[in-house]
């Protein structure tokens, strides 16, 4: 074997991310510049591999952005461990179907194990079933399609068989500030943004339980529970034991959307703010977040195993399925037949950490968000606009004689461009303001410090 490609690719990644923690975290090239190095047209004959690969990373270089590095604060992304980014290489090398057992009995087992320790760790219920699927999005979709088919079936229609033509209408309650990925979910499944009634939430976004409790009692037929575990914004939590609570009365379904908050649940310290979550009926999540694996690590957890199975299985006669308890068949539980054997980025992720670890580096990102927000909150013309609960910091910039919005996006902008840091900009209740997420595991409290210090300097200045 030709392995001239293989030690090109490594070499290009060990550069990369030697480079992560010191180079511009933003990228200032254009599209024009990146149409100019990447495109063309096809060439007639083939180029050696290794050449190839050498020369897309040259290319690719200026574009490409350090999520990875330390001081990436935008849109709740970590970065990789190293473990996970190993055992990344190999998924690809290894090249395996993880759809079924009989094409990969390591992946199988692999996600089967990966399922146990994470039931454990973010306190699950045991027997709680696991779809490996690519981000919060379809682990979203995956756990609302379970939903749809149990509160469905309660009324007496199987919607695998006879679909959404003639069924009852499925309520969805859902708080103010729920994430846009449940809407996305709802419209792939037929759903839609009008299923969705509106809960009231309070001023850190947090669903109010008595707004809930009345809403439901206007609902007459089958009803899904939306709740929330780390908003988007403010980072705050919905109160998942009065949900449930409520939930119950009317025989509701209750999602969790946890995409980053629910590994609060691997820390004694933070454990608190997801209190009563072990009685929801699904959980979604993203190990990419907030245990640094790469890309393509989502995680739909289903309680009802017989209608999360019942809603993604599909049989045909070529398939060879895996015997009764002799195998996990990894596509009975996501909407996708064949794809990349996920589980092992996140198994060895989890098993660098431990359960120690796990915990050590969601108490360190909090603690680094806190810092953040003492730091910044004490400068003149800074303010904190929510209560620092997990892992969000909301960032307000005034001056004297000028508007609030603007100035705060152009204090933005500025953090971008100047690159030592990157984070981004949202709307809250209203008002522009910077948000910062701290969710990588390599992350130190000199980066923290040498962020504030850019930020404020493009503040001052």
């Amino acid at each position: 074997m030709d392995r001239s490609a293989l030690d090109a690719a490594h070499a290009a990644a060990v550069r990369y991310l030697e480079s992560a923690g010191e180079r511009p975290v933003g990228s200032s090239t254009t599209v024009e510049d990146m149409r100019a190095a990447l495109g063309g047209p096809l060439p007639e004959d083939g180029e050696a591999a290794a050449q190839v690969v050498a020369e897309l990373a040259r290319r690719a270089d200026p574009g490409i952005v350090a999520t990875a590095g330390p001081r990436f604060f935008g849109f709740v992304i970590g970065g990789s461990l190293p473990a996970a980014v190993g055992a990344d290489w190999l998924t690809s090398a290894w090249d395996q179907n993880a759809g079924l057992f009989v094409l990969s009995p390591a992946a199988a087992v692999a996600e089967e194990t990966v399922l146990e320790w994470l039931t454990k760790l973010l306190g699950l219920p045991a027997g709680t079933g696991v779809g490996f699927v690519t981000g919060g999005q379809m682990a979203n979709t995956t756990c609302l399609a379970a939903a749809r088919q149990a509160v469905l079936a309660r009324a007496g229609c199987d919607v695998a068989v006879r679909g959404l033509w003639d069924a009852p209408r499925v309520t969805v309650l859902a708080g103010e500030e729920a994430h846009v990925t449940v809407y996305g979910a709802l419209r792939l499944l037929g759903m839609g943004d009008a299923s969705v009634t509106k809960v009231a939430v309070d001023g850190q976004g947090r669903m109010d339980p008595q707004s809930l409790r009345t809403a439901l009692h206007a609902v007459t037929g089958p009803a899904i529970v939306c709740a929330q575990a780390g908003n988007v914004n403010t980072g705050a939590f919905d109160p998942l034991d009065e949900i449930v609570e409520a939930a119950r009365e009317r025989n509701a379904w209750v999602h969790v959307d946890g995409a980053f908050g629910l590994w609060a649940a691997g820390s004694a310290r933070h454990r608190h703010l997801i209190k009563g979550v072990e009685r929801a009926d699904s959980w979604a999540t993203d190990a990419h977040k907030w245990l640094n694996v790469p890309y393509d690590s989502g995680l739909a957890f289903v309680r009802d195993t017989a209608a999360h199975r019942a809603a993604m299985l599909r049989t045909a006669a070529y398939l060879q399925p895996a015997e009764p308890d002799k195998g996990r068949d990894n596509y009975e539980w996501t909407p996708e037949f064949s794809r990349r054997a996920r589980g092992f980025p996140v198994y060895a992720a989890l098993r660098s950490l431990g359960r120690k670890g796990v915990e050590a580096m969601v108490d360190r990102c909090c603690d680094h968000a806190r810092l953040f927000a003492r730091l910044l909150g004490s400068a003149p013309g800074v303010t904190i606009a929510n209560e620092v609960v997990l892992n969000q910091v909301l960032v307000r910039f005034e001056r004297t004689g000028m508007d609030g919005d603007g100035w705060t996006r152009e204090v933005i902008s500025r953090i971008q461009r100047d690159a030592i840091c990157w984070a981004s900009g949202t709307v809250w209740k209203g008002r522009a303001l910077l948000r910062i997420s701290v969710s990588n595991w390599s992350t130190t409290e000199d980066d923290v410090r040498r962020s504030v210090a850019a930020m404020l300097a493009a503040h001052e200045r």
